[in-house]
């Protein structure tokens, strides 16, 4: 099950008494949890009729007694248990378990109709062994929070501006979210930081106005993978300085210079790897199948490599294995060495 139909289901009244929530999503989780609160818990009444609960420290008995106490004035009490470590499977091994999972997962089958329990784990994987989640499987439901795709995430930026009184084109939200890197696979962004990236623009741009490609650029936090995507573009048009700028824009804002270039080989092998197996036969789909890289990654890799032969790609890697040795034993400043590479790679391969 996921978000929207746990809502529509709540909409007509057919909630069960027991929930898992997981997932990486947490801005939606948590807009979820928002919405189910608001629905069934009145402010006024809230200390008696929501309990949170979070960590090691909770027991059964403290489960027992949020459950077995009826709701004041109000047709469902709401209990949310956060992370418990029976689900997440991170218990600190310098505690004790303090709850036993067989007894949990019992008590669950018998639930009063008036309880609303969700537990929420705020992480990709949870614990499917646990007797307490075979229990919610079985009277209840699991609500998984993957990252918003495709429409769901188009419609969701969209609506970000335009109820701050933005406007934007559909072209536009796309280029955001290209330029919000939300999609790699190793990425850990959540729409949490699209949500601080819109609002930064948003203050940016006159209610009503129109955010434009320009003031994205301007506005929005670049990733340091975006930053060098950007850097190995203009050293494939042989624009030395506009890559040396870059660059520098990067080892001004923090960022190791030695993350910094192993960023830069990660890209030239990638390409170096596309371009092999390209030469094999193989499709684009068969391609991407075995490099395992995020859809939008894998485009850009594409995109890149046919700026660059095979040769020039080897030649490049040379490059970067000198200019680490040079950093890692000191020969020459750091800042000055990735100078000196970055105009090797635009000129001399």
């Amino acid at each position: 099950m996921n978000y929207k139909d746990f809502i529509q289901n709540m909409k007509e009244g057919k909630l069960k008494t027991v929930y898992l929530f997981y997932g990486e999503e947490e801005y939606m989780m948590d807009y979820t949890l928002k919405i189910l609160k608001e629905t069934y818990i009145t402010e006024s009444l809230e200390t008696l009729n929501y309990i949170a609960m979070e960590g090691e420290d909770i027991n059964f008995e403290k489960i027992l007694n949020a459950c077995e106490t009826l709701p004041f004035m109000s047709e469902k009490k709401l209990i949310i248990i956060k992370e418990l470590p029976i689900l997440t499977g991170k218990r600190n091994l310098q505690t004790t378990e303090s709850i036993d999972g067989k007894t949990l997962a019992d008590y669950l089958l018998n639930l009063g109709n008036y309880v609303v329990l969700i537990f929420t784990v705020k992480d990709k994987d949870v614990k499917k062994s646990s007797p307490v989640y075979k229990s919610i499987r079985k009277v209840g439901d699991v609500v998984e929070f993957n990252r918003l795709r495709g429409k769901d995430l188009n419609t969701w930026v969209e609506n970000s501006f335009t109820s701050r009184k933005r406007r934007i084109s559909k072209t536009n939200v796309n280029y955001f979210i290209k330029q919000s890197f939300y999609f790699d696979s190793n990425s850990e962004k959540t729409l949490y930081d699209l949500e601080n990236e819109i609002i930064k623009i948003c203050n940016y741009v006159s209610i009503n106005g129109e955010v434009t490609k320009d003031i994205i650029d301007n506005v929005m936090a670049k990733t340091l993978e975006m930053n060098v995507f950007n850097l190995l573009n203009e050293i494939s048009n042989k624009k030395g300085a506009n890559a040396i700028r870059i660059f520098n824009e990067m080892y001004m804002s923090d960022k190791p210079v030695l993350f910094i270039l192993h960023m830069i080989v990660r890209q030239l092998r990638n390409m170096l790897q596309y371009k092999v197996i390209k030469k094999k036969g193989y499709s684009e789909k068969e391609i991407f199948d075995k490099m395992k890289l995020s859809k939008f990654e894998f485009n850009k890799v594409a995109e890149q490599s046919g700026n660059f032969t095979i040769i020039q790609l080897e030649e490049a890697m040379k490059y970067c294995l000198k200019a680490d040795e040079s950093i890692k034993l000191s020969f020459i400043d750091e800042r000055l060495a990735m100078e000196i590479l970055i105009s090797n790679l635009c000129f001399k391969i």
